[in-house]
């Protein structure tokens, strides 16, 4: 593709407070001689983006000024820096939101996501993707095929959630999960656990439409624990023995106590939601007697090709959680929309360059 005048200026969606955010112009970044500039296409509103419009604060990470939310996002390569050989302009492309410093311990290790010095788009003081355009690290950005959509493409950071479970908890094919809690990462847990091979997957949340979305995601059965009691049901689905790994993804301490009592004895927990509280109450008897492996998850590392290939495979109907679609001059709309969570909307999409 030749060289496309590119524009000086861009729009932002800029949250100036908790639950406020404007419409901003602003100059288009110029890429470091390591960086792409992207056009953005899509980007799907996370739970975080929202906690933060409704908190301004997710633990230690406090908005202190003005900052532009979204993370989970997809585009076009605009140009590239001097020293960028992998990509070019005109690639379609997903982004992996965190570059980190690759010299840690932890990035030494290949377990990055752990990377103490993270720039992660979206998380204070870093600005995110609800721009027209953004620069970032050429090694944080992967090409999608042409049959991919930038929808889809942006949905490969909440399944990489999924992938890294899968991972670090040794999902293997012909076994058995649970899975509590059908919110947007849940329900592509569900996705990635089917492309893990997984024979029965087990589902649980309070509301049908979620149940319904994780049917179509691949789950095998689902359980309204409103009216339904999960422990029972899965208990009787096992023959009594139980499952043989169970992932929290609800961020709820029912949910997580409900999940590990689902447990089959040697069985593996993985810790994927995030709770309000810190302290949670968990039968520790309970895990030592039967040697649950408990596992934390805190984002993903090594997962986006991976992702790509999975969502690439058509064997995931993901397009069909996307219920809400925004300009980016509707952000604000974008992000209460997720907030309220109203009945029958699964995942919030913002196209900042025209839906």
């Amino acid at each position: 593709m030749g060289h496309h005048q590119l524009p000086e200026t861009m729009k932002a969606a800029v949250m100036t407070e908790p639950g406020n955010i404007i419409i901003e112009e602003q100059d288009v970044p110029q890429p470091a001689e390591d960086e792409v500039l992207i056009q953005v296409m899509a980007v799907g509103v996370c739970g975080s983006d929202v906690h933060y419009f409704e908190h301004g604060r997710i633990g230690r990470f406090v908005v202190e000024k003005p900052i532009i939310l979204g993370h989970e996002c997809a585009g076009i390569v605009a140009s590239v820096g001097s020293k960028v050989s992998r990509l070019k302009e005109g690639d379609r492309v997903a982004i992996e939101p965190g570059v980190t410093c690759g010299r840690c311990t932890a990035c030494k290790e290949g377990r990055y996501n752990l990377c103490p010095d993270v720039q992660f788009l979206a998380t204070p003081p870093v600005d995110g993707a609800f721009v027209q355009y953004m620069t970032i690290r050429e090694d944080m950005v992967f090409p999608i095929p042409d049959h991919l959509s930038f929808e889809e493409a942006a949905m490969n950071e909440p399944f990489s959630v999924g992938i890294h479970a899968a991972r670090r908890s040794k999902l293997a094919p012909g076994t058995t999960l649970a899975i509590m809690g059908m919110g947007p990462v849940g329900l592509m847990a569900v996705a990635a656990a089917k492309s893990f091979g997984v024979e029965r997957i087990i589902v649980t949340d309070l509301e049908e439409v979620r149940l319904e979305a994780a049917r179509r995601m691949g789950a095998t059965h689902t359980i309204n624990v409103r009216n339904e009691d999960a422990q029972a049901v899965i208990r009787e689905l096992t023959n009594g023995v139980g499952v043989d790994t169970a992932w929290e993804t609800a961020g709820n301490p029912k949910a997580l106590q409900s999940a590990l009592y689902s447990l089959r004895r040697g069985g593996k927990l993985a810790i994927v939601g995030l709770p309000a509280q810190d302290e949670i109450a968990l039968n520790v008897p309970f895990i030592a007697d039967n040697e649950v492996d408990i596992y934390g998850i805190f984002r993903y590392a090594n997962t986006y090709p991976a992702g790509i290939k999975f969502l690439s495979s058509g064997q995931h109907d993901v397009m069909s959680l996307i219920t809400d679609r925004y300009s980016l001059e509707e952000t604000q709309q974008a992000m209460e929309r997720a907030l309220h969570n109203k009945s029958g909307s699964l995942k919030v999409m913002v196209y900042p360059n025209g839906k």
